[in-house]
């Protein structure tokens, strides 16, 4: 999986790089209200979302868990058979160790220890392509995130909006995470986000 704090830092400089045009439209003044806070002294207007809680609330979210789904899980079954196959071989092996010959004690070992390594190197693809393709899907969802926060910054005149898991306090005034969770509803600030 990805770093959510790391992301909550590249969200942020991407949402300030995309803001310094917008921001140099603004007054310096405070805007008590404004759903964001401007401090008189630098001018900025910060705000936070809670970027995990957004990544629950793209819409795309529950279409990329059932590509995951269909595209893994015949994989997935045919593992499992294969592990169950494995285990019936040392079941019987420990069952019958006493009477069989010494050729087919060797034989059964021997294909036992075969398919664990088969089982074993299909596993560890699986798991590589699983995860290769969660990580394509959730960049995906990110980037959808991304431009519904840079829509509100861009509406709202926010010069720059962090992750809050990456703020080591922010007040709850600045929180925007409702405002950036309701341009992902409506489908508004991404091409990609399916309008309603």
């Amino acid at each position: 999986m990805f770093n959510a704090s790391l992301w909550g830092v590249l969200l942020g400089f991407l949402v300030i790089m995309n803001a310094q045009t917008v921001g140099a439209e603004q007054s310096p003044d405070f805007e008590p209200g404004a759903g964001g806070s401007r401090t008189q002294a630098s001018g900025l207007k910060i705000g936070v979302v809670e970027y995990r809680s957004l990544m629950e609330k793209v819409a795309q979210r529950e279409q990329t868990e059932k590509k995951l789904e269909r595209e893994f899980s015949a994989r997935q079954k045919k593992l499992k058979t294969e592990l169950e196959e494995i285990n019936k071989i040392k079941d019987r092996f420990a069952k019958e160790e006493g009477v069989l010959s010494e050729e087919e004690k060797v034989k059964l070992s021997k294909e036992g220890q075969k398919r664990i390594l088969d089982f074993k190197n299909a596993e560890t693809e699986f798991n590589q392509d699983l995860n290769q393709t969660r990580n394509e899907e959730q960049q995906k969802l990110f980037k959808i995130v991304l431009e519904a926060v840079q829509a509100v910054a861009r509406d709202e005149n926010y010069d720059l909006i962090l992750d809050r898991d990456g703020a080591p306090f922010a007040r709850d005034s600045i929180n925007v995470t409702a405002k950036v969770a309701s341009k992902l509803e409506s489908g508004e600030g991404s091409s990609k986000a399916p309008k309603k």
